[in-house]
């Protein structure tokens, strides 16, 4: 009797590899054709919205074609090794605090600057930080020099520096104490936006001063100084750093090394004339 034929072993294994690529081609072609024919649906009812449709529907399925394509684009990318295809957010740009410093006076583009320089940060978010300075200054009665000094001293201008004492962002105000004044930004975590912290932190400071009855008491109460305490010479250091931003400002040249203090004279002839402005 004669022994059945069986096939090498080397082709049942090429038979069946055959076999798997075909099913996987089939599926995948079935895949394609179903998201095809997708498209190819969504296109022909929005051609015939755009023609007589209710505009609401209209707008429907605009929305719903974009997102099956953005979809589409972003499995695409991501399957050529882009990982920001799938986390990508056009809006973000909307919610960075940054201007382009050509677009300021140029007091201020030349504190903005001068501060980049000393304090090694970006101009854009300092040119931001700089024209909130003089709007909210210009509201509160304070000089914008003051409040930049302040931020300077403060936080070095790092929107996310906190204290060992829990005061917070740029200007370094007690969240915790002050949490009523967030509110109207949505609650405490508003204080790492850095326009709502110097918004708050000048409230608080023109409270200080108001409630001190002058600038140098009002300073030593915003750092939480006592009138007997030690301010660990912080207010000489931000009175220093404002009288150079003035001079900045009205254009004078001012080395970006230049130290935060002051001699005995020059402070208190300074602190006389700043008391008078404020």
């Amino acid at each position: 009797m004669l022994k059945p034929f069986q096939w090498p072993a080397w082709c049942v294994a090429f038979a069946r590899s055959v076999r798997v690529f075909a099913v996987d081609v089939g599926h995948g072609a079935l895949e394609i054709s179903h998201n095809s024919l997708a498209l190819v649906g969504l296109t022909v009812v929005g051609a015939a919205l755009f023609v007589g449709g209710d505009a609401a529907l209209r707008a429907q399925v605009e929305d719903r074609l974009m997102v099956l394509l953005q979809a589409r684009q972003e499995a695409r990318a991501e399957a050529m090794g882009d990982v920001l295809a799938g986390v990508s957010d056009l809006e973000a740009v909307g919610r960075a605090t940054a201007l382009d410093p050509a677009s300021l006076p140029a007091p201020q583009a030349a504190v903005v600057q001068w501060l980049s320089k000393r304090y090694r940060v970006a101009p854009e978010p300092l040119g931001r930080l700089v024209h909130e300075a003089w709007t909210v200054g210009r509201r509160a009665g304070l000089e914008p020099t003051l409040i930049l000094a302040i931020m300077a001293i403060e936080s070095g201008f790092n929107p996310f520096a906190q204290s060992a004492m829990g005061a917070q962002g740029l200007m370094q105000v007690m969240t915790r104490v002050h949490d009523e004044k967030f509110t109207a930004f949505g609650g405490q975590h508003a204080t790492f936006d850095p326009v709502t912290n110097l918004k708050v932190g000048v409230q608080v400071l023109k409270e200080c001063i108001s409630r001190a009855g002058n600038l140098s008491a009002g300073l030593r109460l915003y750092v939480g100084a006592g009138p007997q305490e030690d301010d660990g010479g912080y207010v000489a250091r931000v009175l220093a750093e404002q009288v150079h931003l003035k001079g900045v400002a009205e254009g004078k040249n001012v080395p970006i090394s230049v130290p935060t203090t002051l001699n005995a004279p020059v402070a208190s002839a300074t602190l006389d004339a700043l008391r008078n402005s404020q």
